[in-house]
């Protein structure tokens, strides 16, 4: 007969329960919930806090970009690994200050990282290789080569970084797969009258999606915000018709917010009008037309009533202070980086409250957990009113020799410590005043 399987605890009549008997305590770590947006207010506070240099690291983060972009077309990595390194470039740059790590390193593991992501994998060296072959092109090497050792080991290092700076939080969105869609759905293949206006309209708008990712749009608005962005500046730099665009500037109907759309295209006005020789449409059009563009949403905003930043607060908004970054150090090595040995720059501190981080996905279980573990570490306290009868002192006896005349009140610093050593009291008489009847004492003191 085959032995019976010993019952659990909770088996038995009157136990305790599996659950009573499971150990409860704190986690090893923090939790933390990861954000996929953030308010144009919030970027600001978190580079306000890295001391970000406005007019610096602009230059940086649209240099980054193109070097992604360049490394992508080079290795025929899909669109949506671009887009997905950039997301992580523009996270990791909000959060570390360049002098801490260079924007060509960061670029190149933000790739590394997204082509994991997206499953369009490649190795460090090949990316390093790319990225070294388009700086020097009279240099051509191959991934074999021992001089991306170190690099890569570097890359491989800086991975970790990226991926806590996102929270493994991997959820990006693709613009151009929807933007080819509703292109299409505007210039219909029917419509053979319009075949070549459709197609110019298609080119400009996919190139401006990829210029899209020089800004922060893409970390603070939806993949339906950007698309309905694209369109609508689209048509206003090529004239086209209105009437192609009119259900498109319904944003409710497609998910969306006026207030976003208008604020994602004056983002790209802003780069198109600041540094168009970096960008794909910039030099396609006039900077007279760019800024009458401008001119024309800036007018619909101020009549529709819309901010210029969707949901921001005057009264949270952070003071303007003297921020200055530190320029990185040569972008072809990686020693400007503080994990690499024999760096002699600073290394980051953590906050008090970072640690060890746990990265939950579900709001609410991360809510009960929070409360399950705030019972050890909350302190509570209760406060109780209680009467206590204290018994009152007998008086203490009088020392014989001595009247009861007390000192004390005499001055500041005087209090009724007895008579001074050596000192005795000699009583010469009693008088008694007639006025009051009071028994008035003459005494002298002899050393």
């Amino acid at each position: 007969m085959a032995p019976q399987p010993a019952k659990p605890p909770g088996a038995t009549n009157g136990g305790p329960s599996p659950e009573e008997i499971k150990p409860i305590g704190p986690p090893s770590g923090l939790s933390a919930i990861p954000s996929q947006y953030n308010s144009e207010q919030g970027l600001r506070q978190s580079m306000k806090h890295i001391g970000y240099d406005e007019a610096r690291e602009d230059g940086y983060r649209l240099k980054g970009i193109q070097l992604i972009d360049g490394v992508r077309q080079s290795l025929q990595l899909p669109v949506k690994t671009f887009d997905t390194a950039a997301i992580y470039y523009h996270k990791f740059r909000v959060r570390f200050p360049s002098n801490e790590y260079n924007y060509e390193d960061v670029a190149l593991a933000a790739l590394f990282v997204a082509c994991k992501a997206e499953d369009t994998i490649k190795k460090s060296k090949d990316i390093l290789c790319a990225a070294h072959n388009l700086r020097q092109p009279h240099d051509h090497k191959t991934p074999d080569d021992k001089t991306f050792e170190a690099p890569s080991r570097f890359t491989v290092g800086l991975e970790r970084h990226i991926l806590e700076t996102i929270g493994f939080d991997f959820r990006v969105q693709y613009p151009q797969k929807l933007l080819i869609k509703m292109a299409r759905k505007m210039f219909p293949r029917e419509d053979t009258s319009n075949r070549a206006v459709g197609k110019e309209f298609i080119h400009v708008a996919y190139d401006m999606s990829i210029d899209l990712y020089k800004t922060f749009a893409p970390i603070k608005q939806a993949s339906f915000t950007l698309v309905l962005a694209i369109l609508e500046l689209t048509a206003l730099l090529l004239g086209t018709d209105p009437e192609k665009t009119k259900e498109f500037k319904k944003a409710a109907a497609w998910h969306s917010d006026r207030g976003c759309v208008l604020e994602t295209m004056l983002d790209l006005l802003d780069l198109y009008t600041q540094f168009p020789k970096s960008t794909k449409v910039g030099l396609r059009f006039d900077l007279k037309k760019v800024m009458d563009v401008k001119i024309e949403i800036n007018n619909l905003m101020a009549k529709e009533k819309h901010q210029r930043y969707h949901g921001w607060c005057d009264r949270c908004a952070p003071d303007l202070l003297d921020t200055r970054s530190v320029t990185p150090g040569s972008a072809t090595s990686p020693a400007t980086n503080p994990s690499l040995p024999g760096s002699g720059s600073a290394k980051r501190k953590r906050a008090p409250s970072e640690g060890t981080q746990r990265f939950v996905f579900d709001a609410d279980e991360a809510r009960r957990e929070k409360d399950l573990v705030a019972r050890h570490f909350n302190d509570e306290y209760e406060e109780h009113e209680v009467e206590v009868e204290e018994p009152i002192r007998d008086p203490e006896p009088r020392h014989p020799g001595r009247n009861n005349h007390s000192y004390r009140g005499h001055g500041p610093g005087h209090a009724d410590f007895g008579w001074p050593t050596g000192i005795r009291t000699l009583v010469t008489g009693i008088e008694v005043d007639e006025g009051t009847g009071i028994e008035v004492t003459t005494a002298s003191a002899v050393r």
